[in-house]
């Protein structure tokens, strides 16, 4: 998966809590073969009973049709896990989601795909809504994971933590199938270094083989 390390963009307001799975990739678009991820995103809040686009879904609004981070509420991500609701952001060029809190489920799929999900507490939380719905738009914000820290318009940075080890998966895109090559890798060359120094130890690996 891409390497996450910062991230720029328009943020989006979108402050709702229990946002589910199902809301934000419907089933019903998924049956087709080759759906289209960029337009699944929120189809169901993006479109009339007749089709049309419905205006007032804020992701339809002109200043926020190129979103880079999505900014919302308790909760996101509720409901089955379906993969396909981390590809819709991603296709669309969001990298950053800023949550209360995440459904478990939903927060390990953002890990494995290179989709960095930040849960900011109150009154943190509470301050940089406001600072996005004022900025609607006009300026972008920026996500810096190696310092853990976001920075825009009408405040000072905002630090945030992460858990170590999905710090370091981020940073060096790696998911889970990535993450147990790499270790196999690190445990083979240190025993390499070790049997070196100690013959042995290649002789206790030789009969472990056989």
């Amino acid at each position: 998966m891409q390497p996450f390390k910062s991230h720029t963009g328009i943020a989006v307001p979108l402050i709702q809590d229990d946002i589910n799975t199902d809301q934000i990739a419907p089933v019903q678009a998924m049956r087709n073969l080759k759906p289209d991820y960029k337009q699944l995103l929120f189809m169901r809040a993006r479109k009339r009973d007749d089709g049309s686009e419905n205006p007032d879904f804020v992701l339809n609004k002109p200043q926020f049709r190129n979103p880079g981070i999505l900014v919302t509420g308790q909760n996101f991500g509720a409901g089955s896990s379906r993969e396909s609701a981390v590809w819709g952001m991603l296709a669309n060029n969001i990298r950053v989601i800023v949550a209360k809190s995440f459904a478990d489920i939903y927060r390990e799929n953002c890990l494995q795909n290179g989709l960095l999900p930040i849960v900011l507490a109150s009154p943190v939380a509470d301050a940089f809504e406001l600072r996005v719905i004022a900025a609607n738009g006009a300026a972008s914000f920026t996500v810096d994971l190696e310092t853990q820290t976001i920075s825009g318009p009408g405040g000072p940075d905002i630090k945030f933590t992460i858990a170590a080890a999905d710090r370091m998966r981020l940073l060096e895109g790696l998911d889970d199938i990535g993450l147990t090559l790499t270790h196999t890798e690190d445990i083979a060359a240190f025993e390499q270094e070790m049997a070196a120094a100690q013959p042995w130890l290649q002789t206790a690996r030789d009969s472990r083989g056989s």
